[in-house]
């Protein structure tokens, strides 16, 4: 039973059909099976005719093996690896004969073979044996797989002579043979000329290449400037450490200097004597002079006197030793009373050692000795002197950390002079060493390939060897059988590439979604094929004869009695429900009485489906009147095995007010039908009329659903006519056989009026 209590507005969809292109391409190949069948036939006759037609034919072969793995590995790694392409290429076309494979069917070699064989058959042709001006190929060269032997082919021969066949092949194997070495030995003297007049021209390249690189080096004193630079590198970076810690030792001095002067400044102590001051200064003098030589000597145990960082030590005890000798003088012309000898020694020091020979602790005790005689007598002033003495000392060192800073930014702004200097130099370097490198492998692999390629020149011989000699030609019946299977199995294939492409390239739709994306129309249903219910022929044989059968009528007792069963007529009537549920749902909220159904072209089965519409309506408790209204080819009689003696036409034409209940003929307590009637010259001034228009008024007035099976579209204006009377219009489209122009072209014509859906037919049930 039909789910009556589904709500207005929703659409019932049936299930969504998959159509594939198998679907497109089986539905082809059913319409086409008789195209099919006709050219298998035909290309197998032609096949056996050809097969059998001619002389008997003997063949004989044999097999070549043309340049062994093996045997081509062992040349190629002769080969060495970056080598110029166009050489590369040339020795690789001299040492493999693969080539010349292309060339054994040509003309030239051929002919060499006719000309051997002339005396015996005088006339053999190169036309006969390569198959030319519309004959036979004679000749086959096949390649067999072989991976652990490498090229091997086997020739065959096809001549109606056994012996001729065996022969002709024995030649063939001498021409290859004395072309494979003629080929070999003229391409070796080419690869040889070529690598003889490249010789010269590599030698004066790395020539010159050589001497521009040896000039730069002498030019700039670069030899290895990797390594030079990353000297450079370190002694940056060991100079920077040092420069580092001078300043650092510098800010502490100078914060302490300051501290010292403010001191002074507030002390009202009286100043010391000059010669007590000098003495401080003195000592504190050889104590960095001290420092300075320790320092030095552990610079020379890494570095030599050149090296920047021992430079500035030795530029800085220098400048110590002579701020000592000027402070020794000044103070000895200051005390003209007080003679030292410790001073008198020291400045003879200063004037003749070296840091290696000068006894400083002995000069520091000395100097001790005299600070303390000559600070008896002065404890007053003990606090003030001591300051001073301080910052006399700290004064000295700030001297010479100074000097010593200024002496490592020299040297670090030397080294770094350098290094910018060396990127640009060492650019240079690289862009001129690979030219020496390049030119100096070429010319190792080109002396490598002269040798290579004399040694080839000397042991030239064939690389075709016979596997299996030619043997006295067999009868080829395997031929004429492989030929005729050959042509068997083609021949389906070539009917079926016809037929898909007859097929394909008419534009046919072949599936409900092609459809609706093609017209962007609802789609009510995808139905099956359906076919017409003949065994209602058998009843109507019993209730067609009278004219006109009205509702009172015995035969309509009968219908109310024993209805026709309907619902078990159609196999499909579960989708025939769900396309009237879906034409229900689309004309909500606007209801309507009258449905056109129409389609593209004819023979689409919209009369079939107009049938089982009316049925599914009646199941649903509708009273259904179903018109006939295609009258110049009506069905709709032939399929329900009706009279059409009357119908549509007669009631049209009748001005006698004639009810219209006396053309009707009912076939269900809730199905009128109105046939055709009989065929009329001028159905459009019929159908155009205003009493077609006053009927089916009355027939929307009278039944629930009035049904209108209409012509095609594209066929004839009569359904243009009467799709402007009709409340809807549905168009039923057949996959497989309806193509897309003429879709487009019938839902052009019903865009403007009252189209509501699509229903496809004939779609696959799988």
């Amino acid at each position: 039973m039909i789910n009556t209590s589904l709500e207005r507005g929703q659409l019932v969809i049936s299930p969504q059909i998959n159509t594939v292109d198998s679907k497109k391409i089986s539905t082809i190949v059913w319409q086409k099976r008789f195209l099919i069948a006709g050219i298998s036939c035909a290309v197998i006759s032609v096949t056996g005719f050809l097969a059998f037609r001619g002389e008997p034919t003997y063949r004989s072969s044999m097999q070549i093996l043309i340049n062994s793995e093996l045997h081509a590995k062992q040349k190629l790694s002769a080969i060495p690896e970056n080598l110029d392409k166009n050489l590369t290429l040339m020795i690789l076309e001299a040492l493999d004969y693969t080539p010349e494979i292309r060339l054994m069917l040509s003309s030239k070699l051929l002919q060499k073979a006719v000309n051997l064989l002339h005396s015996q058959y005088p006339d053999l042709t190169v036309e006969q044996i390569k198959g030319e001006n519309g004959r036979e190929k004679a000749l086959a060269i096949k390649k067999l797989v072989d991976p652990a032997s490498g090229q091997v082919f086997e020739l065959s021969f096809a001549a109606s002579d056994p012996l001729k066949a065996q022969k002709v092949l024995q030649v063939l194997q001498k021409v290859f043979r004395d072309d494979s070495i003629e080929q070999k030995k003229y391409r070796l003297e080419k690869a040889l000329a070529f690598v003889n007049d490249r010789l010269p021209e590599i030698k004066q390249r790395l020539k010159v290449a050589e001497e521009k690189l040896e000039k730069f080096r002498q030019k700039h004193n670069l030899f290895a400037p990797e390594t030079q630079n990353k000297i450079l590198l370190e002694s940056l970076a060991d100079i920077k450490g040092h420069l580092q810690a001078t300043r650092a030792q510098l800010q502490d001095l100078q914060a302490r200097q300051q501290n010292l002067q403010k001191e002074l400044t507030s002390s009202q102590t009286s100043p010391p004597s000059s010669s007590k001051a000098s003495l401080l200064r003195l000592q504190t003098l050889v104590n960095e002079i001290e420092k300075t030589e320790l320092a030095l000597a552990q610079q020379r145990q890494r570095y030599t006197d050149n090296f920047p960082s021992v430079q500035s030590l030795i530029q800085q005890r220098q400048n110590q030793v002579e701020l000592l000798r000027e402070e020794i003088k000044q103070f000895l012309a200051d005390n003209k009373d007080k003679k030292s000898l410790a001073l008198q020694q020291l400045l003879n020091k200063t004037n003749t050692s070296t840091p290696q020979t000068t006894n400083w602790e002995a000069l520091k005790q000395s100097l001790a000795a005299d600070t303390a005689k000559s600070l008896s007598g002065q404890e007053e002033l003990t606090k003030k002197a001591d300051l001073k003495q301080q910052l006399t000392d700290i004064q000295t060192v700030i001297a010479g950390l100074s000097a010593h800073q200024k002496s490592l930014e020299q040297s670090e702004q030397q080294i770094l002079s350098e290094l910018n200097k060396y990127p640009t130099l060492v650019s240079q370097y690289q862009s001129l060493l690979p030219e020496v490198e390049t030119n100096r492998q070429k010319l190792k692999q080109l002396m490598h390939l002269q040798q290579f390629l004399g040694l080839q020149m000397s042991q030239l011989n064939s690389d075709l060897q016979v596997l299996e000699e030619p043997q006295p030609g067999v009868y080829a019946v395997k031929d004429k059988l492989l030929f005729l299977l050959g042509g068997a199995i083609a021949a389906p294939i070539i009917g079926l590439a016809a037929a898909l492409v007859w097929g394909l390239s008419n534009n046919v739709i072949y599936s409900s979604q092609e459809l609706q994306k093609l017209t962007n129309l609802p789609l009510l249903a995808t139905v099956p094929k359906l076919r017409s219910p003949l065994h209602w022929l058998s009843l109507w044989r019993f209730v067609r004869k009278p004219r006109c059968i009205a509702i009172n009528s015995p035969v309509a007792e009968i219908f109310a009695q024993k209805p026709v069963p309907v619902y078990s007529t159609w196999p499909f009537h579960q989708t025939l429900d769900m396309a009237y549920q879906n034409l229900e749902i689309v004309k909500s909220p606007l209801s309507f009485k009258s449905l056109m159904i129409t389609s593209a072209r004819s023979q689409e089965g919209k009369t079939t489906l107009a049938l089982g519409l009316a049925v599914s309506a009646a199941r649903m408790h509708r009273r259904v009147l179903l018109i006939d209204a295609n009258l110049h080819q009506p069905k709709l009689h032939k399929v329900l095995a009706l009279s059409n003696d009357w119908g549509l036409s007669l009631l049209l034409v009748d001005e006698a007010n004639t009810c219209f209940r006396d053309y009707i003929q009912p076939i269900h307590p809730s199905i009128d039908v109105l046939t055709a009637g009989s065929a009329k010259e001028d159905t459009v001034k019929l159908l155009s009329s205003q009493r077609m228009k006053e009927l089916l008024k009355t027939f929307e007035c009278t039944y629930d659903l009035v049904l209108i099976d209409a012509p095609a579209i594209l066929s004839m204006v009569d359904a243009r006519i009467l799709a402007t009377f009709c409340n809807s219009i549905v168009m039923v489209a057949h996959l497989g056989r309806v193509t897309a122009t003429e879709v487009i072209q019938a839902t052009s014509i019903l865009s403007n009026l009252n189209l509501i859906g699509i229903i496809a037919n004939a779609a696959s049930t799988s």
